[in-house]
């Protein structure tokens, strides 16, 4: 595995998959190589002060090197963007949060857990519940009612 360096790859790796997490965002691109999986790390001035930033990339690449070894795929260009919560997530489940979300950029089923929702249809107007206070009100627009016009008038000078 080895490190990105230039900007451009930087760039390049910004238009791929993005896999959000509360600590970081993983950002992933395809270079069309065989070569080993390069692997970025930054983190923003909005995150702190430069101890704390550096706190932040320290975790990061310490992730990485614990659980990266099997699961970064050859020819893959990968981004770690710190956020602030990195500094205060229990450390294992920054990890966790790492390798799912490597399961995410590249598109694999997240495993046991939470099953996704399934896709419902939009429920009917005749579905929603009623409510006998609306019977006397005129139905509200949302505020969006059409009002006369009430230009100033012009009045006569004495």
């Amino acid at each position: 595995m080895q490190r990105l360096r230039q900007r451009s790859d930087f760039l390049a790796a910004r238009d791929g998959a993005k896999a959000p997490t509360p600590a970081f965002v993983l950002q992933a691109r395809a270079r069309g190589d065989d070569g080993p999986p390069r692997v970025g790390f930054t983190v923003t001035k909005k995150v702190g002060t430069a101890v704390e930033r550096n706190r932040v990339r320290r975790r990061l690449r310490e992730i990485v090197r614990l659980s990266a070894a099997d699961r970064l795929r050859d020819g893959n260009d990968y981004v770690m963007i710190g956020r602030r919560a990195a500094l205060d997530r229990p450390f294992d489940r920054c990890v966790a949060d790492f390798v799912g979300a490597v399961k995410r950029v590249h598109g694999l089923p997240r495993g046991p857990g939470r099953p996704s929702p399934a896709p419902q249809d939009p429920p009917s107007d005749d579905a929603r519940p009623h409510d006998p206070r609306s019977q006397d009100r005129p139905p509200h627009d949302g505020g969006h009612s059409q009002k006369p016009d009430r230009r100033p008038t012009a009045r006569a000078l004495p």
